[in-house]
């Protein structure tokens, strides 16, 4: 039963990424996709936290686990880090000060608990990378954990389209 509930999890968050109001995409000769790079606008930006929580719970639904709640603190510390990995050019769990992310949750102030963080360099959407963050063990227990209560999401896009995507789950 939680297999058919987790495939209707990703079905659900696939028709989400359909209206995500990504970029239509284009057939190469071989009949695959071609690459693009996924350009956040200044009006998508408000509209992404939403769409990852959507997204996110849908999934957590499908799990039979409570929904999240978008919190300030985590995305504040959140955005640290995705500043923070551009910064160093490698996707990682740790600061360039050497700091955790229970560190980093420490410093915005969160009086919660750390339930884990979720981290990618990518040119994908939020909802793609949700679906790749959720084809990994790791990163897939994180988002499902049943004690998460809250979650904060972040991303910093460079010039050139690379996005630095930061999640973090606390309780």
């Amino acid at each position: 039963m939680q297999r058919r509930e987790l495939i209707l999890g990703f079905l659900s968050l696939g028709a989400l990424a359909a209206c995500a109001g990504a970029p239509a995409g284009r057939i190469g000769p071989d009949g695959l996709p071609l690459p693009q790079i996924y350009k956040i606008t200044p009006e998508q930006e408000a509209q992404i936290p939403y769409r990852m929580l959507d997204g996110v719970n849908t999934l957590r639904q499908a799990r039979g686990v409570q929904p999240l709640v978008l919190d300030a603190q985590l995305t504040a510390a959140a955005a640290t880090h995705s500043r923070d990995m551009s910064i160093q050019n490698r996707p990682w769990h740790f600061g360039s000060d050497g700091s955790s992310p229970v560190d980093r949750l420490r410093r915005v102030g969160y009086g919660g608990r750390l339930i884990g963080e979720t981290i990618s360099e990518t040119y994908e959407t939020e909802l793609e990378t949700l679906a790749a963050w959720m084809e990994e063990p790791a990163t897939r227990d994180v988002i499902l954990d049943p004690n998460a209560s809250r979650m904060g999401v972040a991303w910093l896009q460079e010039p050139a389209g690379k996005i630095w995507w930061t999640m973090v789950l606390g309780a």
